[in-house]
């Protein structure tokens, strides 16, 4: 439930749709709905999330 919490937090700190999100982590523009309604997530792709999420928070000139 974490990994969902903190999804909802860079999505409201970003700016950025759900949608959006999930295409651009882990290729599924409906995952970010899909884990809201309780999709389990293995170790792979939580890595990729939190990679995503890591990589944009450091990009240069990002807010927030």
């Amino acid at each position: 439930m974490s990994m969902l919490i903190d999804i909802d937090r860079f999505l409201r700190r970003t700016n950025t749709a759900p949608t959006r999100f999930g295409r651009e982590a882990v290729n599924d523009p409906r995952f970010v709905f899909d884990i809201r309604r309780g999709r389990e997530c293995g170790g792979k792709v939580r890595a990729r999330v939190y990679k995503y999420i890591s990589a944009a928070d450091a990009r240069p000139g990002r807010c927030g």
